[in-house]
């Protein structure tokens, strides 16, 4: 079934929900699990290639190196990747360029922004080659009325 899963972090809790599930799933299926982080920067040596670790000394770096030592120390096979690039792109591009089975990504619901603008998850969901979970981590709320926005600035 999955043997490669990748696993889109940002760094912030709400993304890093995703893992327990992930965790649950390898497990299961005995699949391998590699972290992934897309920045807008080129600090980190290595880029693009499975990071053994590659900028270990930046926060992000350690991130990744923590939170898959963690996996590892569950049994499960992790790695982590840090690449340059817009987001979505980059996550599709990767899995699809690595022959991975799943992209296991959490929706952080991006409140109204999200409707104007869409979320990576989205994207990754709309545009990916491979299967994808999508896991829910905060409710997203629909876009304010114009009529609602309206009174409350009116509103003393």
């Amino acid at each position: 079934m999955f043997k490669k899963v990748l696993v889109p972090l940002d760094g912030s809790e709400l993304a890093a929900q995703i893992l327990p599930q992930v965790e649950t799933l390898a497990k299961q299926v005995k699949a391998a699990v590699t972290l992934l982080t897309v920045g807008s920067s080129n600090i980190c040596e290595g880029e693009g290639a499975p990071a053994a670790p590659a900028c270990p000394e930046l926060p992000i770096g350690r991130y990744l190196e923590q939170t898959a030592a963690k996996l590892r120390a569950e049994g499960l096979e992790a790695n982590w990747v840090y690449i340059q690039g817009q987001p979505a792109q980059e996550i599709v591009m990767y899995a699809d360029a690595n022959d991975y089975d799943l992209i296991a990504i959490a929706s952080h619901g991006g409140g109204e922004f999200d409707w104007l603008l869409g979320s990576v998850a989205k994207k990754v969901l709309a545009h990916a080659t491979v299967d994808v979970l999508l896991w829910r981590v905060a409710q997203s709320k629909p876009p304010t009325l114009k009529s609602e926005m309206f009174y409350s600035l009116q509103t003393p």
